[in-house]
């Protein structure tokens, strides 16, 4: 398995302009986001539902992808913890509107990804997902990194 550090620098390679960053630093939490509420949104069998309204294929995915992240850096891990329980707690907020919260999730979704491809249009590059599909489970890490760097946090 590729180092953390590999991932990291291979995928800030696309990432170089400053507008380009500025979305993503935007867009990629708005993504992860919807990709929750997406989630959240597919009903899971009642059987696991009456366990805890918070056990969904949301709450689910993040767990993996947790997983996932501890095995590249334990101390990123922890810091996509957080941010994931944030997020996990705006998305039940998000399902109380009066509205689906599939409906919101898609839109924001929608012109998220517009962002990152205008970003990436600036940029001149394409998305390093084109190249390998794992750097959709980097670009999160890759924001926590620099904010871990810009505080002086090792990982």
């Amino acid at each position: 398995m590729r180092r953390v550090t590999e991932w990291l620098n291979e995928y800030g390679e696309s990432h170089e302009n400053r507008a380009n960053k500025v979305l993503h630093w935007i867009c990629v939490p708005l993504i992860v986001l919807t990709v929750f509420g997406l989630l959240w949104s597919v009903p899971i069998p009642r059987v696991f539902a009456d366990v805890s309204p918070w056990l969904n294929w949301a709450s689910i995915t993040a767990a993996a992808v947790l997983l996932y992240y501890v095995a590249l850096s334990p101390a990123l891990a922890a810091g996509v913890l957080i941010a994931f329980v944030i997020m996990l707690l705006i998305t039940d907020r998000l399902a109380r509107l009066p509205w689906p919260l599939w409906l919101t999730s898609v839109t924001i979704f929608v012109v998220a990804w517009i962002g990152q491809f205008v970003g990436h249009a600036i940029e001149g590059k394409r998305p390093s997902f084109f190249k390998d599909v794992q750097f959709l489970l980097i670009g999160p890490l890759w924001l926590l990194a620099a904010a871990f760097r810009r505080l002086g946090v090792r990982y």
